[in-house]
């Protein structure tokens, strides 16, 4: 189940909507800012009571 999650990119700040898959913890990939094109790191964690982090950082911030 894709699960949309506002973010801000890490270079540009403009706001972005992620669709993340809730069904799946420790997700790590990347995607491109959809206003800037630059690589942005996602790291997505899903708690047990089905809260979603995802956290956003630029690519020399790993």
């Amino acid at each position: 189940m894709l699960t949309p999650v506002d973010v801000h990119c890490p270079y540009c700040g403009e706001p972005l909507e992620l669709l993340v898959d809730a069904g799946e913890d420790g997700q790590r990939y990347i995607e491109d800012c959809q206003v800037c094109c630059r690589p942005i790191n996602v790291t997505v964690a899903v708690e047990g009571d089905g809260t979603i982090g995802v956290d956003v950082r630029s690519e020399n911030e790993g």
